[in-house]
């Protein structure tokens, strides 16, 4: 199993990418720790990685509070010994323009996208420190790596800044052995993007700027965040992994 002994933190694992990454690690022999602040749902992920013979627990987590990730943190060490692996999943989808971004707005997307990473990412290194390095995944975007007229500025900002933060983390703790990479997902079937299926006009929109001619699945993006967590990319840090299906390119 790639993760075997390994302890591992997903926020935003109470459904969708967070979701399917969870139990792919449990899958692969890690033990998870997810947090969102979806209680109900983020029971029934953990209820049901653990029927399935993982090792799961939940907890609530508003990834824009120093504290609770602390409380995250300590609930992995408490339960599991260590914590080997952070992967910031979290997110929030805006589709406004710039003139149409209010202020609260802005405040908001930037709290959870980008404060949110620094905030977890904050708590995790002395624990990674003490087991003797670890691996950060940061979920960005392509929209972090290039601007799009349909979609907010403040989600393209956001995405920007984990980019760049996660470069930063990188060469700053290389030497302790502790790796940051950030994902770079196309469109991607989740929740967060099921306001689309009400507008087929929409869907195929989105569908026909992606070369491969398709909407990512959870299960594209999980298997990168993977790779990323696990000891086969020992040499890769600071590194961006574009899941796109050829989007950008063009």
């Amino acid at each position: 199993m790639r993760l075997e002994n390994k302890v591992a933190l997903i926020s935003g694992g109470a459904r969708g990418m967070g979701e399917v990454e969870a139990k792919l690690f449990a899958k692969e022999g890690a033990k998870v720790i997810i947090g969102d602040m979806l209680e109900d749902k983020g029971r029934k992920v953990e209820a049901q990685i653990n029927e399935a013979g993982g090792e799961c627990v939940f907890v609530v987590l508003d990834v824009s509070d120093e504290d609770a990730w602390q409380r995250a943190v300590n609930e992995a060490v408490s339960r599991f010994g260590k914590l080997d692996i952070l992967v910031n999943n979290a997110g929030i989808y805006r589709a406004h323009i710039v003139e149409e971004t209010t202020a609260a707005e802005w405040d908001q997307v930037m709290n959870i996208n980008a404060k949110g990473v620094f905030l977890g990412t904050k708590a995790a290194i002395p624990e990674m420190r003490k087991a003797g390095g670890g691996s950060i995944v940061n979920i960005s975007s392509i929209s972090g790596m290039a601007g799009q007229s349909y979609v907010s500025a403040v989600y393209n900002a956001s995405k920007g800044a984990v980019r760049i933060f996660t470069k930063s983390t990188a060469i700053q703790y290389a030497t302790e052995g502790i790796r940051a990479n950030s994902i770079h997902p196309g469109p991607i079937d989740t929740p967060m993007t099921a306001f689309r299926k009400d507008d087929p006009a929409a869907i195929a929109e989105s569908v026909a700027r992606v070369p491969i001619g398709r909407t990512g699945q959870p299960e594209d993006v999980a298997y990168g965040v993977l790779y990323l967590a696990s000891d086969e990319s020992s040499f890769v840090t600071g590194s961006e992994l574009v899941i796109d299906g050829g989007f950008l390119a063009q």
